[in-house]
């Protein structure tokens, strides 16, 4: 059974407990004051928070985890989406430099051509190219202008290196080039050095002429520069045709044959000059080279021109006149080719 409590140790109770709270009361007040006097409690609470540094860090260790793992990928998301724009955004630059590029070029090589024009005070039309054919068995161009545009059968074309070739067909709208470089093309030329005179011919190669029995007793030399001779009517004279870059003995040992570099630039550019009917007869006049009658710009579409004729599969020789060495008989200009125009 309970033992039964009488007032008197309620009371006594009631007063330990009074007393208790006295205690802690007056405790806490003693350990105030001593706190803000001294400050020990402060450096007590500091040396706390250093001891439950690792517990606090341990506990926001996940939600830091979660706050990372969120944030990197909002960071990967956002890196390519900003990657494929640039990529974007690079692709369209390089386009548009590549596309000012070519203009610039282009730019330049017109700048070229007028300038080669407005040096020699030569009346020409700019034509653009329309098509080319660099076949080794047949090389013609194809030009963005015709009879409508004033481009007439047998025009030189030249560019800012030199002669390209002449025109062998006109149509209303459209005209073709036969490029120097043809293998059915010959043109009589001469050493700007020395003045002698030979027959360049194309033989299918774009970067390469070639010249067939040159006398050994000519003094052609590797480097010297052929220029047109104005001879045959057709190119006047003094237009650089190319560079000597090879001679060599031929299979007889009587003559040499050589290789010319053109100096037109036949395997580039858009455009090309057209000569006018005043700047030819301008330059045969500065140069002195005459004109055969009938040999104007209105030529018969079956004749490629004077200087456009078969090459001689056996030329005989005949002694110079000027007791140089001989001379091949190709050096005279034949009769020109019947190959009907394309």
């Amino acid at each position: 059974m309970p033992r039964y409590a009488g007032p008197t140790a309620k009371r006594t109770g009631d007063v330990a407990g009074t007393l208790r709270l006295l205690a802690y009361l007056a405790a806490a007040i003693t350990l105030m004051v001593v706190d803000h006097r001294g400050g020990w409690l402060g450096q007590l609470r500091a040396q706390g928070e250093v001891v439950m540094q690792p517990v606090w860090w341990l506990a926001g260790l996940p939600g830091r985890i979660g706050d990372s793992a969120r944030g990197t990928a909002r960071t990967h998301s956002s890196l390519t989406a900003e990657n494929r724009t640039l990529r974007n955004a690079l692709l369209v630059s390089g386009a548009r430099v590549a596309r000012l590029q070519a203009a610039a070029d282009e730019n330049q090589r017109i700048r070229d051509l007028l300038g080669a024009a407005r040096r020699g005070r030569l009346d020409v039309q700019l034509v653009p190219i329309l098509d080319i054919d660099l076949d080794p068995s047949r090389q013609r161009v194809v030009l963005d202008g015709g009879e409508r545009d004033g481009v007439r059968l047998g025009q030189p074309v030249i560019d800012a290196g030199g002669v390209v070739g002449q025109i062998i067909a006109v149509t209303p709208t459209t005209a073709t080039v036969l490029l120097i470089t043809d293998p059915a093309h010959a043109m009589p030329v001469e050493v700007a050095r020395s003045g002698v005179r030979l027959i360049v011919y194309g033989n299918g190669r774009s970067d390469q002429l070639s010249l067939v029995n040159v006398p050994l007793s000519s003094e052609v030399k590797v480097g010297d520069t052929i220029v047109t001779s104005g001879l045959g009517g057709r190119f006047p004279g003094g237009f650089a045709v190319g560079t000597i870059t090879a001679l060599r003995p031929d299979e007889s040992r009587a003559f040499l044959v050589g290789e010319v570099k053109p100096a037109a630039r036949l395997d580039r550019g858009r455009d090309v000059l057209l000569l006018r009917e005043s700047a030819i007869a301008a330059r045969a006049a500065t140069t002195g080279a005459s004109r055969p009658a009938g040999a104007g710009v209105d030529a018969p579409a079956t004749a490629i021109g004077a200087e456009a004729f078969a090459r001689p599969a056996d030329a005989p020789t005949r002694p110079a006149p000027d007791g140089a060495g001989s001379q091949p008989a190709a050096a005279q200009p034949p009769a020109p080719a019947t190959e009907p125009a394309p």
